[in-house]
C-alpha cells in the first residue's frame, strides 16, 4: 500500500496554496467548464471550516449574496481550482464556525487579527 501512495503522490500535481484557517477571508478562483468552454469564476466569502488530510482535504466558504447565505464546499487539491488568495486573517477562537449561520447583520462580522 506504500508504494501504491508513493506513485499517485509523484504523478498527482500538487498546488502551492497560502496557509489559510477557519475564520479567514478567502477569494477562491475556480475553473468552470460548460460544454466547450471554460471561464474562470471567484467565489469571496469566510472560511466556515477545514476538514480531512491528503488528498481528502477540503473547506467549506460562506458568502452573503443578496441577503441569503451560500456556503460552497471545495476540495483543496482538486484541479479546477485555480488559486486561493488569502484577503483577511481572522481572530477566532474554533475551529468550525458553524455558528455563523444563525448570525446577520454586525454580529456576523469575524475580527481581523493585526500583524504587527
Amino acid at each position: 500500500m506504500n508504494a501504491v501512495a508513493f506513485v499517485h503522490e509523484q504523478l498527482t500535481p500538487k498546488k502551492e496554496f497560502p496557509k489559510f484557517k477557519a475564520g479567514d477571508n478567502v477569494t477562491v478562483n475556480y475553473k468552470i467548464i460548460e460544454g466547450n468552454k471554460e471561464r474562470i469564476q471567484s467565489f469571496k466569502g469566510d472560511v466556515i471550516k477545514r476538514q480531512g488530510t491528503g488528498f481528502t482535504a477540503s473547506f467549506t466558504v460562506r458568502k452573503i449574496s443578496d441577503g441569503v447565505g451560500v456556503e460552497r464546499l471545495f476540495p483543496i487539491y482538486s484541479p479546477n481550482i485555480e488559486s486561493i488568495l488569502v484577503h483577511k486573517v481572522g481572530k477566532v477562537r474554533r475551529a468550525k464556525l458553524f455558528y455563523q449561520r444563525e448570525r446577520s447583520g454586525k454580529s456576523a462580522r469575524i475580527r481581523e487579527k493585526r500583524k504587527v
